[in-house]
């Protein structure tokens, strides 16, 4: 396969999963400012998903509607969702003889309904939830169409790595605006609601309800979202699965460039794995999801300098 191919499967299935990520942010962080009447900040999403200078977040962080209208919709802003989408449709209007014809409509479909008036309109002066649900009805159909159509070749093994190299980032990220909200203060209790908010944010709500019984508590939250390997969103999951694809490219790569992506991922996925992150060391963990993010756009960059040919 073309350089050029696999770079752009690889990032249409980024944007898509990271598309998919900030819509459940989004939306359980709305519901929650909806319960939270007061004092409730969107400052650590705005951080992560706006790329506002400071002052502009002090702006906009109570303001729930705007803080949505940027991040879901706002053109200016790079990292917002309809950029993350057109972007995506780009890259499969690029590819169309290695996607299927499914996958494509599935994501033409999708570009047009973020670019309905409608969308905008109801999410200003309506009830933003169902906007949001309606949008992730979307993402779900395309994972579901991806993986009952797409071939099993080259491509969809560039797809997977693009997909999981994407979760697990979004992961990182998302549990980091958690614990920032309480500046990784490990004697700052989270009540069941936040937990749920977090739970809820990452598709782990029934897992983590199945195993712990409704047990809330940070550590047992850490122990799914970082290491369960039954878990889809976990971090080991993520770089298990990541590695399984990336060693169906071993007779397609060049030994030089296979052997440095091994090392890194191989690195990154024990690093996780021998580790017992707890709640009761705040400092340590956030030196941890650092460390762990790095390693993460590491391999990125590596799949971009030896895979892709990007400098």
């Amino acid at each position: 396969m073309l350089s050029r191919v696999a770079d752009t499967i690889y990032w249409m299935a980024r944007y898509m999963e990271r598309t998919n990520g900030m819509l459940r942010v989004l939306k359980t962080n709305y519901i929650s400012s909806q319960e939270e009447l007061t004092d409730f900040s969107w400052r650590s999403v705005l951080y992560t998903y706006g790329g506002l200078p400071p002052d502009d977040i002090t702006e906009i962080e109570e303001d729930s509607i705007k803080v949505m209208d940027y991040i879901l919709l706002d053109r200016n802003n790079l990292l917002s969702v309809i950029n993350n989408i057109i972007r995506s449709r780009e890259c499969a209007r690029a590819i169309q003889d290695h996607i299927t014809r499914e996958v494509w409509q599935c994501l033409n479909d999708y570009y047009h309904s973020i670019r309905n008036p409608d969308i905008a309109y109801l999410m200003r002066s309506g009830d933003p939830v169902s906007i949001l649900d309606s949008l992730i009805q979307h993402s779900l159909f395309y994972n579901g169409t991806v993986d009952i159509t797409m071939p099993r070749g080259e491509g969809f093994n560039y797809l997977n790595i693009g997909k999981l190299l994407e979760r697990s980032i979004q992961t990182a990220d998302i549990l980091n605006i958690k614990l920032r909200e309480l500046n990784y203060d490990s004697n700052d209790r989270l009540e069941a609601p936040a937990l749920r908010y977090l739970l809820n944010s990452l598709s782990g709500y029934e897992l983590y309800f199945k195993i712990y019984r409704g047990n809330f508590t940070l550590d047992n939250v850490l122990q799914l979202i970082l290491y369960n390997t039954n878990y889809p969103h976990s971090i080991l999951y993520c770089l298990q699965q990541l590695n399984s694809n990336f060693e169906k490219l071993s007779t397609e790569s060049l030994p030089e460039n296979y052997n440095r992506l091994e090392f890194l991922l191989g690195k990154a996925m024990n690093n996780v794995k021998y580790s017992n992150m707890r709640s009761t060391n705040g400092e340590v963990l956030q030196q941890f999801l650092v460390q762990t993010r790095k390693e993460l756009i590491e391999i990125a960059n590596s799949f971009n300098q030896f895979y892709f040919g990007n400098t």
